[in-house]
């Protein structure tokens, strides 16, 4: 979809907006159903690269320390954990600006990710920049979906981040289609950006061939001792409004109601799912902020009457468009 579609959508009238969305989201996704993750930080801070949203930064005085790559059986007991509470998708972030095939730090992630995707979960991991083989090695270990947001426009990602490029997450979303993964990637509203920058992002995502199996839309919870830790908060119907745009521009996709939903009352969470969003993240922490309590979340999920979707560990990832060529472009 093109960004003058998406516009025109966005501009729409609210209750008109959502009533287009929750006709696509009724069609694709009858069922009613809400995906549960987990999402586990597995290395937590101490990363090289700036961007200025994120408190795991090396650069900046967080107050997240640094540490080491959690041990395998701690992993597998959050795992475990998640498991026993409903969820149906594991996620392991590790704050890093990529891994290499070869290396120490590597060849644990891939035993972690063998022995988690035995527990019948659908395995996500997040480790930053990938290249063909590592991406290759990932999906041979039994990982389901890569996460790798591409966080905003193009214009504006350089003033988020300046130690990669917009292109450099493009490229390693593309070595992860190319390995047979599905693509986890979405963004950040509250960046400072404009209601354009959002739907130029939405452009980008729904122009991928194949399409992103998931698309995390986050609300940035400002962290101490980021660039952006006195951001202004972003308005509850524009995240509304971004959800339901993303809900008709990648009709298949899951729309994942991210990070800052400590922010939302019950009721806009409930908005947002009206508008199209169909999976959360679930538990207590979401890498290094807080997120609503597992409890909080299944007692909102039965006052709505939403069910909760069974895990698919033979989730395949979505096919490419043969008449469409394949996006991001090969490199």
């Amino acid at each position: 979809m093109n960004f003058q579609e998406l516009k025109s959508l966005y501009q729409l009238p609210f209750f008109e907006l959502i009533k287009k969305a929750r006709e696509v989201h009724e069609k694709h996704w009858p069922e009613n159903e809400i995906q549960l993750c987990t999402l586990l930080s597995i290395k937590t801070g101490g990363c090289s690269e700036d961007c200025s949203y994120c408190a795991q930064s090396a650069r900046y005085k967080s107050g997240v320390d640094a540490e080491r790559l959690m041990p395998e059986c701690d992993i597998l007991d959050r795992a475990h954990a998640a498991l026993e509470n409903g969820s149906t998708r594991f996620c392991m972030g590790a704050a890093w600006k990529g891994v290499r095939s070869g290396t120490k730090r590597f060849e644990e992630v891939l035993g972690i990710v063998k022995k988690v995707s035995e527990l019948g979960m659908e395995v996500c991991t997040t480790l930053g920049e990938l290249g063909p083989e590592e991406a290759k090695q990932l999906k041979e270990a039994g990982v389901t979906a890569y996460n790798h947001n591409i966080d905003t426009s193009p214009e504006h990602y350089p003033n988020i981040v300046s130690t990669h490029t917009f292109d450099d997450r493009l490229n390693t979303i593309r070595n992860v289609q190319d390995a047979g993964m599905s693509v986890c990637s979405g963004g950040i509203l509250g960046l400072g950006e404009t209601a354009d920058d959002r739907l130029k992002m939405l452009e980008v995502l729904s122009g991928f061939n194949p399409p992103p199996e998931s698309i995390p839309i986050n609300k940035l919870m400002p962290m101490p001792g980021t660039p952006l830790e006195g951001a202004d908060p972003v308005d509850t119907f524009d995240v509304a409004r971004t959800i339901a745009c993303a809900r008709i521009a990648v009709p298949g996709a899951k729309v994942r109601l991210s990070a800052g939903r400590t922010q939302l009352s019950e009721e806009a969470q409930a908005l947002c799912f009206f508008a199209g969003a169909n999976s959360i993240f679930y538990g207590d922490k979401l890498l290094t902020a807080a997120n609503p309590q597992t409890q909080q979340d299944l007692k909102l999920l039965e006052k709505l009457g939403m069910k909760t979707q069974a895990p698919n560990r033979q989730l395949e990832a979505p096919a490419s468009e043969p008449q469409r060529p394949l996006s991001p472009s090969p490199a």
